[in-house]
């Protein structure tokens, strides 16, 4: 295979394209391009972003970024490609249940739902009885005070705003108390790494073309490789400075924040 910069140069050139162009599209600083072309590895942030760059380089022209990537492994870092972990290993009975055909015994409802519902029942004939007893006084009188009643505790339509807009911030919270949800929206195929924080597994590892939600209890970390990404936090806009180097996000229940390259995930 030609070298990684010999093959984007000319599949750039190949497009009549020069540097400039594939600084619009990509939006990678045009110094980091010609240092992919010239294979300046020095001059890049670290090789998390080198693989980066060169997958979007190569999209960009129509290049396959797969095997620049694997040629820049196999000549450059030499290292293992990382074993993926899955989010949550399925449970071993689940598995032996699937394997022997089985199904999960159900349990039969319990006599306490039974109970609880028949005392309900009594509760409102009961109810019921007393408003029947209750109907004797003077119809004029009553239905009148019943009807300005009605009326005086109707929600008007601002309250009923009021309300709804209490009721999305209460379930907010409560799934910022749940755990940590990012959803990250790209704007144009973007990489993407993400794990739950430092010395765990990869969770994902890919360049993302179409939004994606990732869930953990307490942490998620996001390497982006396009800052034009749209990323929230449990449903809130994370705020991401434009430019066109990569970012790492650090999200947790307290909020977002963005870290060191050298120390992002897949870095």
């Amino acid at each position: 295979m030609p070298p990684i910069g010999e093959t984007l140069r000319e599949a750039r050139m190949r497009q009549r394209l020069d540097i400039a162009d594939v600084e619009e599209r990509t939006k990678i600083r045009a110094k980091y391009l010609r240092a992919l072309e010239n294979e300046e590895w020095g001059l890049l942030p670290g090789p998390t972003f080198v693989k980066t760059f060169l997958r979007t380089y190569a999209e960009a022209v129509g290049v396959d970024p797969y095997l620049l990537v694997e040629e820049y492994r196999l000549s450059e870092e030499r290292n293992d490609t990382p074993e993926f972990q899955p989010l949550a290993p399925m449970p071993a009975r689940d598995r032996r249940d699937r394997r022997g055909g089985r199904r999960p015994q159900q349990r039969p409802p319990r006599r306490g739902g039974l109970i609880a519902a028949a005392v309900v029942v009594a509760l409102v004939g009961f109810l019921l009885v007393l408003g029947l007893l209750g109907g004797d006084d003077d119809p004029g009188e009553g239905g009148g005070e019943q009807a300005a009643t009605t009326t005086d505790t109707a929600p008007t339509a601002a309250e009923q705003r009021q309300r709804r807009r209490q009721q999305a911030r209460r379930r907010r919270r409560a799934a910022a108390n749940a755990g940590v949800n990012v959803r990250i929206a790209p704007v144009a195929p973007t990489y993407v790494c993400v794990d739950n924080g430092p010395g765990t597994g990869v969770v994902f590892e890919n360049t993302l073309d179409s939004a994606q939600t990732f869930r953990n209890a307490e942490r998620v970390r996001v390497n982006l490789g396009l800052r034009s990404a749209t990323v929230t936090l449990n449903g809130e806009p994370v705020t991401i400075e434009q430019s066109g180097d990569p970012v790492a996000l650090d999200l947790t229940r307290d909020g977002s924040s963005e870290i060191d390259a050298g120390e992002a995930p897949c870095a």
